[in-house]
C-alpha cells in the first residue's frame, strides 16, 4: 500500500490551484427562497472539511482494516504498519525531537486532559483565562494560576511564573486564538518559561491547520492538534512531546495494549506511547490525520498565500459596515490567521447566524466558542465568528459582506424564531439530504 498518494482528482484540483482541495467546495445548501447555492463554509475554525485527499486514502484502507499490533493476518499486519508509519508522519509534520512521544488521541481536548493527568502532582501550571475551554478546564486547583493577557503577554507570564513555588511548572500557551485567531508569541512565551524552569505546552488546534508548527524551532516540550481542523474529519488528535512524565504517569486508559503482562496479582504496563493508547486504536482516524499532514506539508507557501490574501479582504469589509466590531485580545493590529470574530451592533449573533445560513448559504459560528471567559470579555455575552480555509474563496467572503451589509441596512428578508434554543425562519423548509432519511 502506497501512503498519501493522492488520487487523481485530489492531484488536478492542486495543479490548477496549487492548493490541496476539499470534498466540501462541492456542496451546494438550500435557502428559504428555494433556490439552491454553493454552500460558504466560513466556519473552519470549528470544523474542517475532508481533504480530498484524505478522502480518497482512507477508501483505498478501508478494505485493509484491521485489529492493530495483536494480529497475525495480513490485513492487521498492514494496518499495525500504517498506524505506525502515521505516528512518524505526525511526528515530522509538528518536527518533534526523535525522543519525543507521539500519543494518538481523539482530538486537542482529549490530549491536554491525558497530559493534566500525566504532570507530577506538584506541578505549577500557568494558563491564559481567556483561551479555549480545552486548554483552560484541565488544570483545577491550588497549583493552578491563571493569567490575563495583556498586549504585554511576555510581562503578563514573567510576573505569573514569578509567583509560582519552587518546583516542576508548566505553562500552557495557544498558537493561535480560538475566539479571534491571533497569533501568539509563542517562541517569546517560551523563553520566558525556561528563564523560570518551566515546560511548555502548545496548543495547536487553531494553528495547525495555517501555519507549519516547528516544536524545536519554538522550543516547546510538548504540542497537541486535532485531526477535525487539519481537514481530517474522523476522530484523531495527537500529544506530542517529551516522554518522562508520560512514561511516569499511570496510563490515562486502563485497558488492553496499555500492559505488557498481567497476572492475578500484578500489572505490568507499557512505556512507550501505547501505555496512554488502551484499546482497539483509530486507525483509520490516524491515517487520515497523516495524510492530511503530509498534504499540508506539501503546500504551505500556497495555503498561507490564500488565507492571508481572504483574511485581508474580508477585515477590510467587516470595517466598511457600520455597526460591525472585530474583536481582539492582544491588539487589533497583531497578526492572525484566518479567523475573525464581530459583533453586529446589538443584533443577536444567533439571529445573525441563521439568517446568513438560510438567505445566503453562509456557514458562520455565533456564540462563544468554547471561550466563554475571553468572549464575555470581550463582548459581555456573544459573537460571530467567520473562519477561513482552503475551501474558502473570494466569492464566499464577499457574499458574508453583501448579506451583513443588507442586514444592517434592510434587516432580514424572512422572518425568525426561536426553536429548540435556536433561531430557524418560520416556515423553513428547506429540505434536508436524502441520505438522512435511510437513518
Amino acid at each position: 500500500m502506497t501512503f498519501a498518494i493522492p488520487h487523481a482528482r485530489a492531484a488536478v484540483e492542486a495543479l490548477k490551484t496549487g492548493l490541496p482541495s476539499v470534498a466540501g467546495s462541492r456542496l451546494t445548501v438550500p435557502l428559504v427562497d428555494g433556490t439552491q447555492v454553493q454552500y460558504a463554509n466560513l466556519d473552519h475554525a470549528a470544523s474542517a472539511p475532508c481533504l480530498d485527499a484524505v478522502q480518497d486514502a482512507v477508501d483505498e484502507l478501508l478494505p485493509w482494516y484491521a485489529s492493530v499490533h495483536r494480529g497475525a493476518g495480513f490485513a492487521s499486519q498492514v494496518s499495525t504498519k500504517v498506524y505506525e508509519k502515521a505516528r512518524q508522519v505526525v511526528r515530522e509534520f509538528v518536527r518533534a525531537r526523535r525522543t519525543d512521544e507521539v500519543v494518538f488521541t481523539r482530538n486537542t481536548t482529549d490530549a491536554l486532559n491525558l497530559l493534566a493527568r500525566a504532570v507530577p502532582a506538584n506541578t505549577s501550571v500557568v494558563v491564559f483565562d481567556t483561551d479555549h475551554h480545552a486548554a483552560l478546564l484541565p488544570w483545577r486547583g491550588p497549583n493552578v494560576h491563571r493569567v490575563t493577557p495583556t498586549a504585554n503577554v511576555d510581562g503578563d507570564l514573567n510576573e505569573a511564573l514569578a509567583r509560582t513555588p519552587a518546583g516542576p511548572r508548566l505553562v500552557v500557551v495557544t498558537g493561535a486564538a480560538n475566539v479571534t485567531g491571533e497569533l501568539w508569541p509563542v517562541a517569546r512565551l517560551a523563553a520566558v518559561a525556561r528563564r523560570h524552569g518551566a515546560r511548555v505546552v502548545l496548543d495547536a488546534a487553531q494553528l495547525a491547520a495555517h501555519r507549519p508548527v516547528d516544536v524545536r524551532e519554538l522550543n516547546v516540550d510538548y504540542v497537541v492538534l486535532s485531526g477535525h481542523k487539519l481537514y481530517a474529519p474522523f476522530g484523531a488528535g495527537a500529544l506530542v512531546g517529551r516522554a518522562d512524565w508520560l512514561r511516569a504517569a499511570y496510563p490515562y486508559l486502563a485497558g488492553g495494549g496499555a500492559t505488557r503482562l498481567v497476572t492475578e496479582r500484578a500489572v505490568s504496563w507499557n512505556h512507550g506511547p501505547e501505555r496512554h493508547e488502551a484499546g482497539s486504536p483509530n486507525v483509520v482516524g490516524a491515517y487520515a490525520l497523516a495524510v492530511a499532514c503530509q498534504t499540508l506539508r506539501r503546500s504551505w507557501d500556497a495555503v498561507v498565500a490564500h488565507e492571508e490574501e481572504l483574511l485581508a479582504r474580508l477585515r477590510t469589509g467587516l470595517a466598511s459596515i457600520p455597526g460591525v466590531r472585530q474583536l481582539s485580545i492582544l491588539g487589533e493590529d497583531a497578526p492572525r490567521v484566518g479567523v475573525v470574530s464581530f459583533t453586529v451592533g446589538d443584533r443577536d449573533p444567533g439571529l445573525v447566524a441563521a439568517y446568513l445560513s438560510a438567505e445566503y448559504g453562509i456557514g458562520v459560528r455565533d456564540g462563544a466558542f468554547c471561550a466563554h471567559i475571553a468572549v464575555n470579555r470581550l463582548t459581555g455575552g456573544r459573537a460571530l465568528r467567520a473562519s477561513l480555509g482552503l475551501g474558502s474563496t473570494a466569492e464566499h467572503v464577499d457574499r458574508l459582506l453583501t448579506a451583513l451589509r443588507r442586514l444592517v441596512t434592510d434587516g432580514p428578508a424572512r422572518q425568525y424564531e426561536l426553536v429548540d434554543g435556536r433561531y430557524a425562519p418560520v416556515e423553513d423548509t428547506r429540505p434536508l439530504p436524502a441520505f438522512l432519511t435511510g437513518l
